[in-house]
């Protein structure tokens, strides 16, 4: 039988092209204490990480386009309160519109973020190889400027995103939406994640060549390792 060869790779966002470039817990910690409120920034990473894992998916069916943003921003507005009340319920904010106003502004700033190493080095050579590239994540509208800043965007056909999607990972119709819009069968795909369940093994199950990034060395090792799922050795 023979090996489709990979037409299109998509990445994740988060963890996987791009990273905070401090940790979660220190930056919230830190505007926090601007805004009057003391927390160890090791408490406020661990409810953060909690928090996200059991929020609802970032999907508005039947939302006209315009109304997107500010529904995102609520979804993080109401994310960030239930972190700070899951590291330290006794804590009061004068003013948590401030705090949460300037967290949000951080983060939409590219200067919060850095590119996982090898990350340049693996568009280019995939870009080079007439590879389709695309960005699929369950970030919001703010992705598309953090990638332009770190000069990530460069030969990106798409980044969707669970709104325009209508499904998050890793719901199946998420991957199957990402194969849609990109008019590529997800045999003909790889996904690229670092999350175990909701990248590796959720891509796997909607029928794409699924590629655990934190296994790579960097991600210059990608193309690589496509070569090798395309080309596998005799046994």
């Amino acid at each position: 039988m023979e090996i489709p060869r990979i037409e299109a790779v998509v990445f994740d966002a988060a963890g996987t092209l791009i990273r905070p470039a401090e940790p979660v817990g220190e930056t919230y910690a830190r505007v926090a204490r601007a805004h009057g409120v003391a927390i160890p920034a090791w408490r406020l990473d661990d409810a953060f990480r909690r928090v996200l894992a059991a929020a609802p998916p970032m999907v508005f069916p039947g939302l006209p386009p315009e109304q997107v943003a500010g529904r995102e921003r609520a979804w993080w507005r109401d994310l960030v309160r239930a972190v700070f009340r899951a590291a330290d319920q006794m804590q009061r904010f004068g003013d948590f519109e401030a705090c949460f106003a300037a967290l949000f502004a951080h983060y939409a700033e590219p200067a919060a973020w850095r590119p996982l190493p090898g990350a340049r080095a693996a568009l280019d050579a995939l870009r080079g190889e007439g590879r389709r590239l695309a960005v699929a994540s369950n970030f919001d509208g703010r992705l598309p400027r953090l990638l332009a800043g770190l000069g990530l965007d460069e030969g990106l056909e798409a980044v969707l995103l669970p709104s325009a999607l209508g499904a998050a990972k890793p719901d199946p119709a998420f991957f199957a939406a990402v194969a849609a819009r990109l008019g590529v069968a997800p045999a003909a795909a790889a996904y690229v994640g670092d999350d175990p369940e909701q990248d590796v093994a959720a891509a796997r199950r909607a029928g794409f060549r699924a590629i655990d990034a934190s296994a790579l060395a960097t991600l210059a090792a990608l193309p690589g390792h496509l070569h090798a799922l395309e080309d596998p050795p005799l046994r």
